[in-house]
């Protein structure tokens, strides 16, 4: 263990209760010494994605939130309706770690040439457990980041980047031409712009905001169609039309946008499958359904004949699917874009002990546009 690194440091624990709270805390853990294929990395910045709010909070209501009790540590609680109670039955009495990535920089490293040769270089992390001020991670689990690139710029290396690349890998292996995406406004959407630009596939851009349009517009964006608009069916329509697309990946969830974009697609089919047909067109239609941001229910309202889908879409299951070397590939092209590509924007940089602050979680707690938060581990603000 290098002279640098302490015997423990500080990470962040959510744990569900029986009695129906939740509570995150800080604790303290011990760093452990890494092994031959180890390396301790000091963990320097984490984003807070989606993902990672359903291990801290369980579905609790985070505008209830309020402080604990604790004597030396911040703390905070929150209550869980029934429904999320039961979901997250297997974990009452866990106290687990949270953050899915991040980045820092190696600060010890184990014997083996491929943990040597990390050290002091700074690295995009994935595994888990990132809300902590050191994370003892194996040499596979790091992508060393560009020269010049910091662990801020690169903390969101991997889950929306790799995210975006697996929609495209997705398109080309269903044989689809054009894709539609859903809050599109968001790192991720504007992500996709970037990315469908660079690779040329064309892409209708859902927003619910004027003022998101106008991100994307200024982004370039030929195709963006807002939800909260009086014409926002015909919009979408006629950019489906236009850039035949006849895949959607749907952030939203719930309500009817997915049933939506399905009828939009078989309008455009049927202007190349003229006449009637009792079963629709042929054309298959494909909407996969890969976020929450509304949890009520889909609605599917079957006005597009019998030539469609719709499902969940995981990435890590597309990358168990493509297999090791081709998800080496992708990684190393994430990492590699994290700047330009690939660059995130945060709204706040918050300190694990910020993160427990209750008006802080009543705006990074409730996933919206614009309001994606940046951890930083090792800046201690009680």
């Amino acid at each position: 263990m290098s002279s640098e690194v302490p015997s423990e440091g500080l990470q962040l624990r959510s744990t569900v209760q029986a009695e129906g709270m939740v509570e995150v805390a800080l604790v303290r853990v011990p760093i452990p010494h890494p092994r031959a294929d180890e390396v301790v990395v000091r963990v320097e910045a984490s984003p807070i994605n989606p993902s990672d709010l359903r291990v801290l909070f369980a579905g609790a209501d985070v505008g209830r939130a309020r402080p604990g009790v604790t004597a030396e540590l911040p703390s905070v609680r929150a209550p869980l309706a029934p429904g999320p109670l039961r979901a997250a039955a297997a974990r009452v009495g866990q106290a687990m770690p949270a953050g899915n990535e991040g980045a820092g920089i190696v600060v010890a490293a184990g014997s083996s040439a491929e943990a040597q040769a990390l050290l002091g270089q700074a690295v995009g992390v994935t595994g888990g457990e990132m809300y902590s001020q050191y994370r003892c991670v194996k040499v596979a689990q790091c992508e060393r980041l560009p020269p010049g690139v910091t662990p801020s710029q690169g903390a969101a290396w991997f889950i929306n980047p790799v995210t975006a690349l697996c929609m495209l890998e997705t398109l080309r292996r269903e044989g689809h031409r054009a894709l539609v995406h859903t809050a599109a406004a968001s790192n991720l959407g504007q992500m996709m712009v970037r990315l469908c630009q660079a690779e040329g596939v064309p892409l209708v851009n859902v927003v619910r905001r004027p003022e998101q349009a106008e991100t994307l517009s200024a982004l370039g964006a030929t195709h963006v169609c807002d939800s909260s608009q009086p014409s926002f069916r015909e919009a979408l329509a006629a950019a489906i039309a236009e850039t035949q697309a006849t895949l959607a990946f749907d952030a939203i969830g719930g309500g009817t946008l997915a049933s939506d974009i399905l009828e939009a697609m078989e309008a455009a089919a049927t202007r190349l499958q003229p006449g009637f047909r009792r079963y629709g067109t042929t054309v298959h239609k494909q909407v996969y359904i890969y976020g929450s941001l509304d949890p009520g229910p889909t609605q599917l309202k079957r006005t597009y004949g019998l030539a469609w889908g719709a499902g969940g879409w995981l990435v890590t299951t597309v990358l168990e699917r493509l297999g090791a070397e081709e998800t080496a590939r992708l990684r190393a092209r994430a990492a590699a874009e994290v700047t330009t590509t690939f660059a995130s924007h945060y709204a706040k940089e918050v300190s694990l002990a910020e993160m427990l602050r209750p008006e802080e979680i009543s705006v990074y707690g409730r996933p919206a546009t614009g309001s994606k938060y940046l951890v930083k581990p090792n800046r201690w603000l009680g």
